[in-house]
């Protein structure tokens, strides 16, 4: 799989999709590995040059074979298995940690769109951009997402609201957003909150609500005074 990068400023950029795919290229082309034809090689060399006088047995040649039968049986077996992940993977939230030619990781995080199957390997696509599934951090159910997403802005307002005696009308937006959030939140959502934010927050609303009343209240009486003041003295002209 070729591998573009971008160029700014005459310089190789190195975006994290080509550091995940790059870093797959390095780790596949390590010899830390023996398949069949390598462990033939190494079988027809202690058959060449066994002890003439202390050869090894059949059976054993037999029984050193079927055990590396075995193990390419179950490394296959895993293949299979990491392709069918991926599989289940497309339209699943996931997170990625990729690491990069200079050793800094980067966390990407997006949905599967598709997965790209190359020489037995699997590629996720997220962002329109491929990445290893070597690289694979979390995967996270979406209304897992969405409820720490919410909690995660309620407490932003609710740590930026005053003390409770200290409550004015100028935090009434605050409230009233925090208010709202709260009251459309599932079960669910909610329990990645505290009881006693939910306790809180009812005791900040019932404060609000008390000081809107009273500013209402205030602003009949000013406008009752108002109609009620006397007219100014002098008279119409019909008068005169």
């Amino acid at each position: 799989m070729g591998v573009v990068q971008k160029v700014e400023d005459g310089k190789l950029v190195e975006s994290s999709s080509a550091a995940s795919l790059a870093h797959k290229s390095v780790k596949g082309t390590g010899n830390d590995s023996l398949d069949k034809d390598a462990f033939l090689q190494l079988l027809v060399a202690q058959m060449k040059y066994q002890d003439p006088l202390e050869p090894t047995s059949n059976t054993e040649y037999i029984s050193q074979y079927a055990t590396f039968s075995e193990l390419e049986q179950m490394q296959n077996m895993s293949a299979s298995m990491d392709l069918f992940r991926a599989s289940s993977l497309v339209g699943q939230t996931v997170l990625l940690k990729v690491t990069d030619s200079s050793g800094r990781t980067t966390d990407v995080q997006g949905n599967v769109d598709y997965v790209h199957y190359e020489k037995g390997k699997a590629y996720l696509s997220i962002n329109g951009e491929l990445y290893s599934m070597d690289d694979l951090s979390t995967v996270a159910d979406p209304a897992y997402l969405e409820a720490y997403k919410l909690a995660a802005e309620f407490l932003n307002d609710y740590n930026k609201l005053p003390a409770l005696d200290k409550l004015s009308l100028d935090d009434r937006e605050r409230v009233e957003k925090l208010d709202k959030i709260y009251q459309e939140m599932t079960e669910y959502q909610k329990s990645f909150l505290t009881e006693e934010h939910g306790g809180t927050l009812a005791k900040y609303v019932a404060k609000m609500k008390d000081l809107v009343a009273i500013a209402e209240a205030e602003k009949d009486d000013e406008t009752n005074n108002d109609s009620d003041k006397d007219p100014d003295e002098g008279g119409t002209d019909d008068d005169k």
